[in-house]
């Protein structure tokens, strides 16, 4: 990391009212899910008003899963996002494709598996070389926002300076997790929402996540 301060995303938001909320709380970046199937996924049309409400020098990330050009070209022409999160089965050759469609920098998310072992992760932060990160998540059905965590012992040290953390992150553990890692940046969702409503952020839960964080980094 170039400083102690770990970047936060708050991922999901699907209302002006949670994004004014991370803005308030001063949040890196917030993301938008651009996968029809997901609870949190907002229409072209929802997603213009929802960036209407990002600042300058806030990211306001795309996450596609498994996209085709096509979807992309049609969200990016008209959402103007600052990057875009990769979170399907894309190879790199995909996540070059694509983000050469919308002239934009990438993320690439890998999940990882209950099998996993730490030289998966540095071959995988090797193949997408060009990403401008790697997402760390966990493996769950609904490519992401599933509430678990994964070993976090399995990050190699000499990875953390692109690792943005994922997976079953809230307030409660985040600061163990930073303390042990300490990644560039931490992303979160299904913490920061209300229980049992999928989808539905809780802006009681995003303020507490955001004071968790700065809380472990003052430490």
């Amino acid at each position: 990391m170039n400083d102690q301060r770990t970047r936060i995303k708050l991922c999901g938001l699907s209302t002006p009212e949670t994004v004014q909320h991370a803005v308030e709380l001063g949040a890196d970046a917030v993301g938008f899910v651009f996968y029809p199937p997901s609870a949190r996924s907002v229409s072209v049309s929802q997603a213009v008003e929802l960036v209407r409400h990002v600042p300058p020098l806030m990211s306001a990330v795309g996450l596609f899963v498994n996209a085709t050009p096509e979807w992309v070209a049609e969200v990016t022409s008209t959402v103007p996002l600052t990057l875009l999160q990769f979170h399907g089965d894309e190879s790199p050759e995909k996540c070059a494709e694509l983000a050469s469609v919308a002239g934009l920098p990438y993320w690439r998310a890998v999940r990882v598996g209950a099998d996993a072992v730490a030289s998966d992760l540095l071959e995988s932060s090797l193949n997408y070389a060009a990403a401008n990160g790697i997402l760390l998540d966990a493996l769950a059905d609904g490519f992401g926002g599933g509430g678990k965590i994964f070993d976090w012992s399995l990050i190699p040290t000499d990875l953390g300076h692109r690792v943005v953390l994922s997976g079953g992150l809230n307030a409660q553990n985040v600061s163990e997790v930073i303390d042990r890692v300490r990644p560039y940046a931490v992303d979160v969702s299904s913490g920061i929402e209300v229980p049992g409503a999928r989808g539905v952020k809780d802006p009681a839960r995003m303020a507490a996540f955001v004071r968790a964080v700065r809380a472990a980094d003052a430490e």
